[in-house]
């Protein structure tokens, strides 16, 4: 057994341990972790597939963004998961049960579709442009249309964020604009008619003569 071999063993056992414990850890912060330990030995396993443009797009915008900001969303959000740890053995047998469709539909499409010896040989003029280059032509032309399928679920996903951590306090003011324009004048301004009263001054006092 070579040593690429032998890292790849590596790189996958540490992956498959960690992705079990995403969804074992009580902590969902210990669970978003452990989504970056798996998102950076899924990126060694592209470095081991030469393909490094996909190695480092793994390490900088899953790691390096959408991790770091899930985990700002999970501390913001303060979500309690010890209820839905509770109940998880309630939907094993569905998990299961999807689990295994998704592992044959997968070994279906690598065993039929990904044949190393059937691969075509690309030319020296394509050699010379590289990964990324290749990659971004492939992506930009034959692959738009998904491109921008994607652009928008992840905006769609952008929005919900930012619906859940918006709150409203109790004991906030503000301002309703719709109900600032619906209002007349008769409601801001009341005259009242009020009947004038004067107050009579008071008599002097006398004083008294034979007072010492």
């Amino acid at each position: 057994m070579d040593i690429t071999t032998a890292l790849f063993y590596v790189f996958s056992f540490v992956l498959l341990g960690s992705a079990l414990r995403v969804i074992t850890a009580r902590s969902t912060v210990h669970s978003a972790l452990f989504l970056i330990l798996a998102f950076f030995n899924a990126s060694c396993l592209w470095m081991l597939l030469k393909a490094e443009f996909l190695a480092i797009t793994l390490v900088l915008v899953y790691i390096g963004a959408v991790m770091v900001l899930f985990l700002f969303v999970v501390m913001m959000l303060d979500f309690e998961s010890t209820q839905v740890r509770d109940n998880i053995w309630k939907h094993m047998p569905l998990a299961g049960l999807v689990g295994a469709l998704i592992a044959l539909e997968m070994a279906a499409v690598l065993m039929g579709g990904f044949r190393l010896t059937d691969a075509p040989v690309p030319d020296a003029a394509a050699l010379k442009l590289g990964n990324a280059k290749l990659l971004g032509i492939a992506l930009y032309t034959n692959y738009l249309f998904p491109l921008q399928i994607a652009a928008v679920l992840l905006l769609v996903a952008i929005i919900a964020a930012i619906a859940l951590t918006l709150r409203g306090r109790k004991d906030s003011r503000h301002q309703d604009p719709s109900q600032q324009v619906k209002v007349k004048k008769a409601d801001r301004l009341k005259i009242v008619k009020v009947a004038p009263t004067v107050e009579q001054p008071a008599a002097p006092v006398e004083k008294n003569e034979g007072a010492a």
